[in-house]
Formats: C-alpha cells, structure tokens, sequence
C-alpha cells in the first residue's frame, strides 16, 4: 500500500502541483482513508519528500541507462530531454515553482543531488563530444556543464518564463538547440542540423 501511495501522490504533484495537492486528495482518488496514508507518512511533508526521492531516483535510474548506451552525444541529450520530459509529465502545473516556494528545504537538497548528477553525465557528454570532433576542443568544460545546469533550472522560473507564452517542452527543445549550438563543431552542427530537420518532418 505504501508504494501505490506514493506513485499516486508523486503522479497527482507532478499534475496539480505540490501544494495544491492535499492528503484528503490523494485519499479520495486511491478510495483509502488519510488515516491509511498517516500509517506510512506522518505527514504532507514526509510524503512529498519520498515522493521528490522516488522521482529523482526514477529520472536518475533512467538517464544512467540511456548514457550506458553510449549514443552519439548530441543524440543523448536529445534522448536524456525526452525522458525527463515524459517523467515530469510536462511539468504542466509548474511542481518545481511550488516546491521551491512551500518545501525549500526538501528542494535544497534535491537540487544539489541532480547538480551532483548532471554534472557528471553532462563533462562526460562533453568530452566525448570532444573526443568525437563534434564539440569545438577550446570549451571550458566546467563552466558549460555549470551554465548549463543553471539554464536547465532557470527555464523552470515562472516569473522568467510563464507557462501561458512558453510551454515546457518547447522550452526544453529550444534551450538544448542553445547550448549545441554554441558548442558544436561544423561536423557537430550537421548532426544537429539532421536531428531537428527529422523532428520537423
């Protein structure tokens, strides 16, 4: 029962946002009592932290298997962008916004694990850009893998960029053309070039 809480939960955050979401919510869409939920999280915000590790844990487990596979790193990141996407279900209510605001010290310690995570994955993306002639060789590789990190969150800022003029997923597809385009090589930008152009077909 307390795995099917916390998948119900961590779908109904994602959907309706953190704070929006009550424990009388979640009771009535899973046909339980809260007295039921209270027996395995003592609170909202016991429950809205398992639900944040579940879902890092999830998207971390998920973006380990894609770069195991070793694809060309321009089409990684694309595939990487795809399976954030679908996880986070769009981010249609903004989740990040409200946790940032309601939960900031369970999204503090979030953020500094997937800043832990993506930079590993995006210097190793990078050199092997690098390494592969498709990224330019005179990058300074901790300051891209940072700024992009930065840019990644910073797309998720509500006041920056409002969900009525800018739409997640094309925010991310226009954030991710940003930053190859500003590191490829002429080889790199033809790779690029053939996966947007096969995107718009």
């Amino acid at each position: 029962m307390k795995k099917v809480i916390l998948e119900k939960a961590t779908d109904m955050f994602l959907n309706l946002g953190f704070k929006s979401v009550t424990m009388d919510d979640i009771a009535q869409h899973l046909g339980i009592s809260k007295k039921t939920i209270y027996a395995h999280f003592s609170n909202k915000t016991a429950l809205v932290k398992a639900s944040t590790d579940h879902l890092f844990l999830e998207i971390s487990q998920g973006i380990d298997h894609i770069c195991a596979l070793r694809k060309n790193p321009i089409e990684e990141l694309y595939e990487i962008k795809r399976f954030a996407l679908q996880h986070l279900k769009n981010e249609k209510s903004s989740p990040q916004y409200q946790l940032q605001k309601y939960y900031p010290r369970i999204y503090a310690n979030i953020k500094k694990r997937q800043f832990e995570m993506m930079q590993e994955c995006v210097v190793d993306n990078i050199k092997r850009g690098i390494a592969k002639g498709i990224y330019r060789k005179n990058i300074n590789i901790e300051f891209i893998s940072r700024i992009y990190f930065s840019g990644v969150n910073s797309i998720k800022d509500q006041e920056l960029f409002p969900m009525s003029h800018f739409p997640m997923s094309q925010l991310m597809e226009d954030f991710l053309e940003y930053h190859l385009r500003g590191i490829t090589t002429p080889e790199g930008r033809n790779v690029l070039n053939k996966i947007i152009n096969t995107k718009q077909l």
